[in-house]
């Protein structure tokens, strides 16, 4: 007879002092919530509405906002439900969708990160082409990208993730990832592993592009003041988002990998929730300061509608 026990239920990891603190962590997530949907949703909302900023970068960022909104519904209704009614369980087929979500999200982020690489690397080294390159058409093809890969990839994972037989049911992790579900299996997960390897093999590649690109960037940079300004204006921005994926998905990894056992609770679940906090909170809010036309469109939006709103009254 086979000894393996099938759950349709996972239970998540229950934050310390929640019993006594729910209250507090769940006006705290709430409010990350709400901050990170009215950042990017109103950045996102100017880009759409201000014909000047209809230019590939504008777009990709736009692009990115939507992708951080999209990923942060992956965690936060979930969590703050779970901290509403103290009950930290979910359903197998909900774990494997909010995995799908918040990590097509987090592999969404890196592909936008590297077209935007690409676009100020033709913006600054080929300014020339700038336009003949980055066409409408281009466009499309680049944001279909940045989405198409990172559905691929997670579509594949949640079909060997359903094949596997679990025989535990305790995730050590406030939301489900591919890999807690794949540490609750009872069969080998040779096949699991080779497919997050050839994963994080072509991220790796989109990497080394982005380090060639701003190498050129850089290089471009010294033999020009005009490209100095670019870079500083343009690309400083972007580096920042960077150095801010790069980081979160650096400690996921590593929380996902080696679990709370290797670190003390508090840090552990620190390092787990920085993906789903630092970049959809901070990236828009670096290129709504950085970024001079931004600021400006949002100034001059802002002042319209307060205008229009006084006007009505």
């Amino acid at each position: 007879m086979d000894n393996k026990t099938y759950f349709a239920i996972y239970t998540l990891m229950e934050p310390r002092g929640s019993k006594s603190y729910r209250h507090i962590y769940f006006t705290c997530f709430l409010l990350l919530y709400a901050l990170i949907l009215v950042m990017n949703i109103w950045l996102s909302v100017v880009i759409v509405l201000e014909r000047a900023l209809h230019e590939p970068m504008y777009i990709f960022l736009c692009n990115l906002c939507i992708n951080y909104l999209y990923g942060a519904t992956g965690f936060y209704p979930k969590f703050l439900h779970d901290l509403i009614l103290d009950s930290y369980v979910i359903p197998s087929f909900m774990c494997g969708l909010q995995a799908f979500v918040i990590y097509s999200s987090a592999m969404c982020e890196c592909t936008t990160l590297t077209v935007m690489a690409f676009d100020r690397h033709v913006a600054i080294c080929q300014p020339l082409d700038y336009h003949s390159k980055l066409t409408k058409n281009t466009c499309g093809i680049l944001l279909v990208f940045c989405w198409t890969v990172p559905f691929i990839c997670m579509f594949i994972g949640v079909v060997l993730l359903n094949r596997l037989a679990v025989c535990k049911y305790h995730i050590d992790k406030l939301y489900c990832d591919n890999w807690s579900i794949v540490k609750l299996s009872c069969e080998s997960v040779v096949i699991n592993n080779l497919m997050a390897l050839i994963v994080l093999l072509f991220y790796v590649c989109l990497t080394a592009l982005i380090i060639v690109s701003y190498i050129k960037l850089i290089v471009a940079c010294k033999a020009s003041l005009e490209n100095r300004r670019k870079f500083w204006q343009t690309c400083v921005p972007h580096l920042f988002s960077l150095i801010n994926c790069s980081f979160t998905v650096f400690f996921d990894s590593m929380c996902s990998r080696y679990g709370s056992s290797e670190v003390p609770e508090n840090v552990y679940v620190v390092f787990a929730l920085l993906m789903l906090i630092l970049p959809p909170l901070f990236n828009p809010l670096v290129y709504v300061l950085k970024l001079k036309e931004v600021r400006k469109r949002t100034k001059s939006f802002l002042y319209a509608h307060a205008h229009s709103s006084k006007t009505a009254l």
